[in-house]
């Protein structure tokens, strides 16, 4: 018998109607621990449900009407607003209410939201903070507060916020934490609360696909027409991924002029032009998704069957998150990475250090090969190109005999300069 037969019976219809069947490994332990109110550090894939393993059971927690109680804190406006969705989907059922409070978003309204006093509040850490300090947010009457991707809220900049809105929550409160690679940071997470409870089910989960992992070696300079030419390839649409902004920006300017629907999803764009690029991207109007790590983690799009990464990510967590948005609840899935002659050595170590085999992928008659093109083709068209066309051979009528040619007669200096004297009339 799982956890769901323990559900109030709204949240069993919905479960159902959502075409779920027997919930992940993480849902399955982790339901009881935070029900009881322990303190909780969840570790499991990416795409096995870590989202609905928190929030179903700490909903039952949540008394209706008796101020905010629940705090959801993401690292990312983008996974805060997808967060916020799923929980007003299950607590509507129960009649509580769910507020976001993002950064970017009309601050004036959400103070206005905040009035009704909200049951559940998910937002970032900036701005939850700003909320607490200026008494919008009743701190005290906090319950229950979560760090959803804990590893990125425990960066030198987030952990700091984090700090400062945990300090102001009430002595006694439960504390849980969620992430894929939330194991990188258990230490700091027992620094917070003397009782933690770790759930880590990483090895032994079986909700994710088969997720296949390449790399196409290339110039830099042709991430564009590779990318382009990935496009036209069959069943092709993929999430892009880059290291820095402005090389995205740089790629979508040049896929754009020939004519892809791509969109581009990065820090420096507002509220509006993220949540036009989601849309577009999850309503399957555009075949590419160019963005960063600000999309790594926590964002849930149906069925994407490619990851590029368009150079090397700079660490083993941001691989491991990138490769998470493929694979999800047992799609299957692929992930490419572009590299070049200065790279390949990078990726191969990061490779060895997350321990995933991969293989080299061609692209070529527009298509992606598990092999290079055969090498007689190749020496074919070149030997057509290069080699001189032989001239036919043209009979001419060779001549019996020699004509001579007429000797030149040498120049004489003798008379040069003198004006030749007028002929004499006949008599």
């Amino acid at each position: 018998m799982t956890f769901i037969n323990h559900l109030p019976e709204a949240l069993q219809e919905h479960w159902q109607a959502s075409g779920f069947s027997e919930p992940s490994m993480i849902q399955e332990k982790s339901f009881h621990p935070l029900q009881e109110k322990e303190n909780v550090l969840g570790i499991s894939p990416t795409g096995s449900g870590k989202t609905l393993a928190y929030v179903l059971p700490l909903l039952l927690n949540v008394e209706k009407d008796q101020g905010s109680q629940l705090l959801i804190l993401a690292p990312s406006q983008e996974l805060a607003v997808q967060i916020s969705q799923v929980v007003r989907d299950w607590a509507t059922l129960l009649q509580l209410k769910t507020q976001s409070l993002i950064g970017g978003a009309n601050v004036g309204r959400q103070i206005e939201k905040l009035k009704k006093k909200p049951e559940i509040l998910v937002g970032t850490p900036g701005r939850v903070l700003e909320l607490i300090k200026t008494k919008k947010i009743k701190s005290h009457l906090l319950k229950t507060v979560v760090l959803d991707e804990v590893d990125q809220l425990f960066h030198d900049k987030e952990l700091n916020l984090t700090k400062q809105i945990l300090t102001s929550a009430p002595t006694e409160f439960q504390l849980v934490f969620y992430s894929a690679t939330a194991d990188r940071v258990v230490e700091e997470a027992q620094k917070l609360t003397d009782q933690l409870t770790i759930i880590d089910v990483t090895n032994e989960d079986q909700s994710s696909g088969v997720v296949n992992h390449y790399f196409m070696a290339l110039s830099s300079r042709k991430k564009s027409d590779y990318l382009r030419s990935l496009a036209y390839t069959p069943d092709f649409r993929a999430m892009v991924f880059f290291n820095q902004v402005a090389d995205l920006g740089s790629v979508e300017e040049k896929l754009i002029y020939e004519g892809l629907t791509v969109v581009g999803l990065a820090s420096d764009q507002n509220k509006t032009l993220r949540k036009l690029a989601i849309d577009q991207f999850s309503k399957k109007r555009a075949v590419m998704l160019l963005t960063t790590d600000i999309a790594a983690r926590g964002l849930d799009f149906e069925a994407i069957p490619f990851v590029v990464n368009a150079e090397v990510p700079l660490s083993e967590e941001s691989y491991i998150h990138r490769a998470g948005r493929v694979g999800r609840m047992g799609a299957a899935g692929s992930v490419i990475t572009f590299v070049n002659d200065a790279t390949k050595r990078d990726y191969q170590r990061l490779m060895k250090k997350i321990e995933l085999p991969s293989k080299e992928i061609f692209l070529y008659d527009g298509a992606i090969h598990l092999n290079r093109k055969e090498k007689s083709t190749v020496e074919e068209k070149h030997s057509n190109t290069k080699l001189p066309h032989k001239k036919d051979p043209v009979t001419t009528q060779q001549p019996s005999k020699q004509t001579a040619k007429p000797k030149k007669r040498p120049k004489s200096n003798k008379n040069k300069g003198a004006r030749r004297k007028p002929s004499q009339p006949e008599a």
